[in-house]
């Protein structure tokens, strides 16, 4: 993983919502460098949702519209 994409993916986990910076950067930084090619390009999606959009997910009471991104928001919220 290069550096540019780190810090532009860093960048893109700073939300304004404490919470959301908390399991977004979390993950960024604990999980992102191990996680296969299929979960960084969710993850990469989930950071494309809109803030309450991602924040409803995240808490279980929204849905992604994706099998995919809702199955990752569910390992994040177990994090």
């Amino acid at each position: 993983m290069s550096t540019p994409e780190l810090s532009r993916l860093r960048w893109l986990c700073r939300r304004g919502m404490k919470e959301l910076d908390l399991v977004l950067g979390g993950f960024l930084e604990h999980h992102y460098p191990t996680a296969s090619a299929e979960d960084r390009r969710r993850f990469r999606a989930l950071l494309e949702l809109p803030d309450p959009e991602l924040y409803a997910l995240l808490l279980g009471r929204g849905e992604a519209g994706s099998p995919e991104l809702e199955a990752l928001a569910e390992r994040l919220r177990r994090r």
